[in-house]
């Protein structure tokens, strides 16, 4: 009596890899939200991807209003920008929503120095003023445009990146991402005036420079 193929061995391996490899039904994906806000309450730890809800009977309209992206920024510090965030640390409104904005002031030769988001791709809308924005690849390819007010430029997610105002006046750009707090790795800062300090042979190394240079650095950034 012959055997039926489909109880073979060789037959339920291959339905296997086969079930595997075809797309998670619905039902194994992540479930929509089940209410609609959670108003953060910063009061509370955040853990996973966001902050404990605020109870339903607090939140008022103030929890989805922020007017801080009004106000220009001081641009006198070093790298001639001012940033003000609109992330859900400042706007608790944002909640589990994925989305915030930034307010980037520059003084006539300011520069958002490079540096990268981890979680979340970046869009640049230029209000007013010359701006040079570009990103270096992990291929170490660099793209780059000089936009004006209305003209957007795109930021992959984690690739390191810089704005700086090549007109002769003010400039005004706005920032948006897909996360409420996408955090941000300034290279300058992370290099040089971390703590505690990063040892000068690496930095010299990494650089192939002097300990003189290393430390000439580290003293503009008060480390």
């Amino acid at each position: 009596m012959m055997k039926n193929p489909s109880t073979s061995p060789f037959c339920m391996l291959s339905c296997l890899i086969v079930l595997l490899a075809l797309p998670l039904p619905p039902l194994l994906a992540d479930p929509d939200s089940l209410q609609d806000f959670c108003v953060a309450d910063l009061s509370a730890s955040a853990s996973g991807n966001g902050f404990p809800c605020k109870p339903a009977s607090k939140v008022s309209s103030d929890d989805f209003f922020f007017d801080g992206l009004s106000k220009e920024g001081d641009t006198t510090g070093i790298f001639g920008t001012n940033l003000t965030s609109a992330n859900v640390l400042s706007f608790p409104g944002l909640n589990t929503l994925g989305v915030s904005m930034n307010r980037v002031d520059f003084a006539p030769g300011g520069v958002n120095p490079l540096h990268s988001h981890p979680r979340a791709s970046e869009t640049v809308l230029v209000i007013k003023g010359r701006l040079l924005v570009g990103f270096v690849t992990t291929g170490n390819v660099y793209f780059s445009k000089v936009l004006r007010p209305g003209q957007l430029f795109v930021i992959p997610k984690g690739l390191v990146h810089f704005q700086r105002n090549v007109g002769k006046n003010k400039a005004l750009a706005f920032t948006s991402f897909n996360s409420q707090l996408p955090g941000a790795a300034v290279l300058p800062l992370n290099l040089f005036a971390s703590k505690p300090s990063i040892p000068n042979n690496v930095l010299r190394k990494t650089f192939q420079v002097e300990d003189s240079v290393v430390n000439s650095i580290k003293s503009k950034f008060g480390s």
